[in-house]
């Protein structure tokens, strides 16, 4: 395998990505920050919720993989001779030793502990003694594996707080990979709907629930019908407060209400999105991630 490296501005770095992947035969392509360890190293990301702080780096450095020299070479000669290429250079282009991708990917997912007896379990790993809740969950397309604090927070809010809660009916709003749906069932959830807008989440969460003996029900946003004795959504704060008016709507009287993704400054904001129908405080905390819960009221 051959790595080609290129040099290029923000302005190519699309139209190169999308040479290399689509015409000239790259089996991946990534993009770093050219000036990355240095001084002029700069977040390109900004936090949740918020706008990035610019479209791209000034300076990057392109990285296209090919099966062969030959095709690398190939891939350099036709992009340099491009007139709207200008500016592009190339770095470097070197033989890559074999390695095993699939053992490195997965030396980067450890089981993770969700309380003592509660763990998350990657397949290829054995669950540890103390674990006597196991669920099976590999990273995938869709969001959630359990080393991210707001979804380490929803399970263990299930696996404590929803234990008194009535779980006869679970809806998961949101549900990419289904780990909040599956540990609802792990926890004795009875009907479980998960949803999403992502095809691929709808599946991942399918095969997942497949994976670890759970029965639910996953689909798009209008499977979710009537009331439910707790609501998750592990999104974002935005999402959230537009969705206030139809998370309430499922939720029956004295059902309880469980928000993730929100970050510590953003509580006040959300808690008022919902104050016409119940009153949200904050039940955890973690990492500068906060889970707000509440309960609805029970009719006069």
């Amino acid at each position: 395998m051959f790595e080609l490296v290129l040099r290029a501005s923000q302005a190519l770095v699309e139209p190169v990505s999308d040479v290399l992947m689509d015409e000239l035969d790259a089996l991946s392509v990534s993009v770093e920050d050219a000036d990355a360890g240095t001084d002029g190293e700069r977040a390109l990301f900004g936090e949740p919720g918020m706008p990035a702080p610019a479209a791209g780096w000034d300076r990057s450095t392109i990285k296209a993989l090919f099966e062969t020299e030959t095709a690398a070479e190939q891939a350099a000669t036709l992009l340099l001779a491009q007139d709207w290429a200008t500016g592009l250079s190339v770095q470097a282009m070197s033989e890559l030793a074999d390695q095993d991708w699939v053992r490195i990917t997965q030396s980067q997912f450890s089981p993770v502990p969700i309380t003592p007896t509660f763990w998350i379990v990657p397949s290829w790993h054995e669950p540890p003694a103390a674990a006597q809740i196991v669920m099976r969950l590999d990273p995938g397309l869709a969001f959630g594996t359990g080393t991210h604090p707001t979804t380490r927070m929803c399970l263990r809010w299930l696996a404590s707080d929803g234990l008194g809660a009535d779980m006869a009916r679970v809806l998961d709003y949101g549900c990419g990979s289904g780990i909040l749906a599956i540990g609802a069932a792990l926890m004795g959830a009875q009907s479980i709907d998960a949803v999403d807008i992502d095809p691929a989440a709808v599946q991942s969460t399918r095969d997942n629930a497949t994976h670890n003996g759970v029965v639910l029900m996953s689909g798009f946003p209008d499977r979710a019908q009537g009331l439910y004795g707790v609501v998750l959504a592990n999104i974002l704060a935005t999402p959230l407060k537009i969705l206030a008016p139809l998370l309430c709507d499922h939720l029956k009287p004295g059902g309880r209400l469980v928000l993730a993704g929100i970050l510590e400054r953003q509580a006040q904001e959300v808690a008022l999105a919902y104050q016409p129908w119940l009153t949200l405080s904050v039940a955890a905390q973690e990492e500068g991630w906060i889970l707000m819960c509440g309960q609805r009221p029970l009719d006069p």
